[in-house]
């Protein structure tokens, strides 16, 4: 016989050794093992198997080949049940080995130090995650898959944790370093996704099949697929906490660009067991599934190297994908809070915790709100529920939002995982061929939450109020026209609707009270908020709430609330109102931009969008003439025009994804409401604010005038800061010096806005809002053809452009906006000597604002060619109308063919650019 197949028939007699030894000592834990190896010598067990052999084990050699022997199985067999029973089998008897690690020295050599071993093992995980992603097929199977496919990614995930560290913090760091990291982060997410999915089908199929009487062994098996749900989402969960890991995932564009987290939480949130209602058991696993994949969303969007919402919306599918799943989070919160605390305090046996499904729902909710490509879709699907809160009776409203008690609270724990036993019980089901006699599954629940029961009510209340702040406010430079009191006004309409079917638990006030109830709640959550700053809210964000409780009080009216009106507004459709006809026109003519934001698959409804219908239209004179004849100036139409304005200068609340909020403006207009609500603000105050809302960005960095200038101009030479953290860091604490703190992830947030709402201008053809302060100028006399006038000014038309994104740059000088700021050029650049650094405009040949920049280069060569020769300059493009696709007048291979092209190549948007097609921008 020749040596090759001699090594040949070794390797096939070892396999079959292998396979039989998996499947005689796989039912051995590691407490028996662990006996059997002291009683042994030289490392060899002795075992009898259930034919009553002797076979002897030498577990040194086991412990090395197992885990390659398991690959080869995987990569060579069928893929069917047997292949998952046996892989199953391997992983456990690895785990119970891992276990028995630190009580052997051969062991741990062999597993945990050896690092050809430990390799293997980590591939063997990647391998089998990659493999059950081909049982996609049997997802409607109702036999044994569904179950072993389970347990086999749990039990897989948590070999990890055993063959490496059970510590989180030292498993991520292995999991990043590791060259594969991206394919398991999606092939892991995937399979979870699969195991979600059995799951979902075996409830709704228990929903048709057995609707009279559930059996308990129907009730066993639903109940071991959520633990095994659990614990492999609650190991995703637990690496997201870490933040190499978490950073690593937001750079991975299949979960993050492509929409994969999303597709997990929309499947895991969309999870129902209504035949399974008595269950306690089920109904808190599903409720702590809920809890744990809103977790992991509330990390992704609260990391500071990347924000994960920007990079949701880079793309139109991901954005209509996150807006579900904010639906959802909005479905969870009105079930959440549709229950009275006080009736579930009277359920029966509540022994397993829920996990923090509400006030996780809340924080994402706080988010979702505080972004400008979410805000009003939260507006139209959360402001019913809002309004119903407000109408509820003095004192469920005391008890419900302004107490430090509730009846029940939330409790957050962890899944103590047990692999042995995880894996007995899929084994061990699927063997027999009646249930019943397999015992029922049961974890430990490890308590993770020290937060005291005041700390959790005060939370909750602080998140309510950041959620109305967050929609309420208004910021010119970063939120739509369309955005404008649009929250008041839905609010307003909907508070004439039956609060009843929203919170049927609860008691209401009806008919001419209901206003004077509503007002009574807002200011006593008012007085309980004061109480929660500092510590778990700042001053902003209950400036916000006055300002929307002034503004409110101002514009309701109770008579409007007797019953024959309410007939009258319900025939109008919707929950529009009179009280909406009080609205400032540029509400009124809205035209659908934001349902336009979202697909169909984005279950937006229209009927849920406050417009202008023909009702309204026929009713608008005599509405204006009842306001007109109104005693009440703040609800006058130039009491109201008071109102938007300083409504402007209040910047927007939340957390830290995407919006603005500017304190000193809103300190003004609630100390003047508090001395007197008719007293007109003077001239001069009104200048200020007029100039204090350009500059203002983002309410939670808290940045004055000075720091927003600074970085206006540091910005000039740092476009991208965004994505080097370094920088930021280095900004933050220059910025420090200059007023009150900003922290990197403060920073960070500013300018993933600000970019967001150079992106948005750019896209969008509808006349931008008006210039920040770094452009702004006045008029400068008679124009050549390109009068650079700000745009929105009344009485003057826009010239259209064939561009889309760009803004149109003539406008009719009239005298009816003689005080309106400007664009102003000095003349064409050849007329007028451009220098490095100065602010510019760039226009095309139609004389269409192409964007805003600064100048960089006018003389010498640049990449071969002749600046003075070509009469041409080169300029750094910071604020771009055009479209990032269009082509550059000079294209070039090696300065870029386009806008977007020239950033790549450049790292900055450098173009040259006519000099006559070049306006200086006049310095205040």
């Amino acid at each position: 016989m020749r040596q090759g197949e001699g090594e040949a028939i070794s390797t096939v007699e070892q396999a079959i050794d292998l396979i039989s030894v998996v499947k005689e000592i796989h039912g051995l834990n590691s407490q028996e093992l662990n006996k059997l190896l002291r009683d042994s010598e030289n490392f060899t067990i002795l075992f009898v198997t259930e034919q009553g052999l002797d076979v002897k084990i030498d577990v040194e050699k086991l412990a090395g080949f197992l885990p390659l022997h398991l690959i080869a199985v995987l990569v060579s067999s069928d893929r069917d049940e047997a292949l998952l029973r046996y892989l199953l089998c391997g992983i456990r008897i690895l785990h119970s080995l891992c276990e028995l690690a630190p009580r052997h020295t051969k062991l741990e050599q062999i597993l945990l130090d050896d690092v050809k071993v430990s390799e293997q093992l980590i591939d063997l995980v990647f391998y089998v995650l990659i493999v059950l992603n081909d049982y996609r097929q049997d997802i409607h199977d109702s036999g044994p898959v569904p179950v072993l496919l389970s347990a086999l990614v749990a039990c897989s995930f948590y070999l990890l944790t055993g063959c490496i560290s059970s510590q989180w913090q030292d498993l991520a760091l292995v999991m990043v370093a590791h060259p594969k990291v991206d394919m398991f982060m999606d092939v892991a997410c995937r399979a979870i996704h699969l195991v979600v999915r059995f799951l979902q089908n075996k409830l709704s199929v228990q929903h048709i099949e057995i609707c009279v009487k559930l059996s308990s062994t129907t009730e066993s098996m639903v109940n071991y697929l959520c633990q095994q749900c659990e614990a492999s989402l609650q190991f995703l969960q637990l690496l997201c906490q870490q933040k190499p890991f978490r950073e690593r995932i937001l750079k991975n564009k299949e979960l993050c660009g492509k929409g994969g987290i999303l597709f997990l939480a929309q499947s895991i949130l969309k999870l129902h067991a209504p035949d399974f209602a008595e269950s306690s058991a089920i109904v808190a696993a599903l409720s702590r599934l809920k809890a744990k994949v809103l977790s992991i969303l509330l990390h992704l969007c609260e990391a500071e190297s990347i924000s994960y919402l920007d990079e949701v919306a880079s793309s139109p599918a991901s954005l209509d994908l996150a807006k579900s799943v904010a639906f959802e989070v909005l479905e969870l919160l009105k079930t959440g809070l549709s229950k009275n605390p006080k009736h579930l305090s009277a359920s029966s046996d509540r022994t397993y915790p829920m996990g923090l499904l509400q006030l996780n729902a809340m924080r994402l909710a706080d988010i979702f709100s505080d972004d400008s490509n979410f805000r009003s879709y939260i507006t139209v699907y959360f402001t019913e529920i809002l309004s119903a809160i407000f109408s509820l009776s003095h004192g469920d409203f005391l008890s419900m939002w302004c107490s430090a008690d509730l009846p029940v609270r939330e409790e957050d724990a962890t899944l103590y995982y047990e692999v042995f036993a995880a894996a007995g019980w899929a084994l061990d089901s699927v063997s027999s061929l009646d249930l019943s006699n397999t015992s029922n599954l049961e974890f430990t629940f490890i308590p993770n939450s020290n937060m005291s029961q005041a700390s959790y009510v005060h939370q909750r209340t602080s998140l309510f109020v950041k959620i109305i702040a967050n929609l309420h406010c208004f910021v010119p430079n970063i939120c739509e026209e369309q955005e404008r009191n649009l929250f008041l006004h839905k609010f307003l309409g909907c508070l004439r609707m039956d609060p009843s079917k929203l919170l049927p638990s609860y008691a209401f006030i009806t008919g001419p009270q209901k206003a004077s109830a509503v007002q009574r709640n807002l200011r006593s959550l008012l007085s309980h908020a004061e109480s929660l700053i500092p510590t778990f809210l700042n001053e902003d964000d209950l400036q916000l709430l006055r300002v929307f409780f002034d503004q409110l009080q101002s514009l309701m009216n109770p008579s409007e609330f007797e019953e024959n009106r309410v007939q009258d507004d319900r025939s109008l459709g919707g929950c529009s109102s009179p009280l909406l006809r009080r609205e400032p026109p540029n509400l009124n003519n809205r035209n659908g931009n934001l349902k336009e934001e979202m697909s169909e698959n984005s279950a937006f409804q229209e009927e849920h969008f406050y417009v202008r219908n023909s009702h309204m239209d026929q009713a608008d004179g005599v509405t204006r003439r009842d306001m007109m004849d109104d005693k009440d100036k703040s609800i006058t139409p130039s009491g109201l025009k008071e109102i938007d304005r300083d409504v402007q200068n209040v910047e927007t609340s939340g957390s830290d994804t995407s919006s603005t909020k500017g304190k000193n403006a809103v300190d003004k207009l609630a100390e003047r409401h508090r001395e007197n609500a008719d007293v007109r603000e003077d001239e001069k105050v009104e200048t200020v604010q007029t100039e204090e809302k350009h500059r203002r960005k983002r309410k939670r960095t808290i940045m004055n005038d000075e720091q927003v200038t600074i970085m206006e101009r540091a910005l000039l030479d740092e476009p991208e800061m965004q994505r080097n953290t370094a920088l930021i860091q280095s900004w933050a604490d220059k910025l420090s010096h200059h007023g009150s703190e900003v922290t990197c992830s403060q920073l960070r947030n500013w300018l993933n806005n600000r970019k967001a709402r150079l992106a948005r201008l750019s896209k969008d053809a509808r006349p931008p809002p008006e210039p920040d302060n770094a452009f702004a100028g006045k008029q400068g006399g008679p124009q050549q053809g390109h009068s650079l006038r700000a745009p929105d000014s009344p009485g003057q038309e826009t010239t259209p452009s064939n561009t889309r994104g760009t803004r149109s740059m003539s406008r009719m000088n009239t005298s009816e906006n003689p005080v309106a700021p400007e664009f102003v050029d000095y003349g064409a650049a050849e007329f007028v000597q451009c220098k490095p650094g100065q602010f510019i405009v760039l226009v095309d040949g139609r004389g269409q604002e192409i964007g805003k920049g600064k100048v960089h280069q006018v003389q010498g060569k640049w990449w071969g060619k002749s600046l003075e020769e070509s009469g041409t300059c080169v300029v750094d493009v910071v604020d771009l109308k055009a479209d990032r696709w269009v082509k550059l007048p000079y294209p070039s291979e090696s300065t870029g063919t386009s806008f977007e092209d020239a950033e790549k190549k450049l790292g900055v948007m450098r173009v040259m650019w006519d000099s006559n097609k070049i306006f200086m921008l006049r310095p205040q």
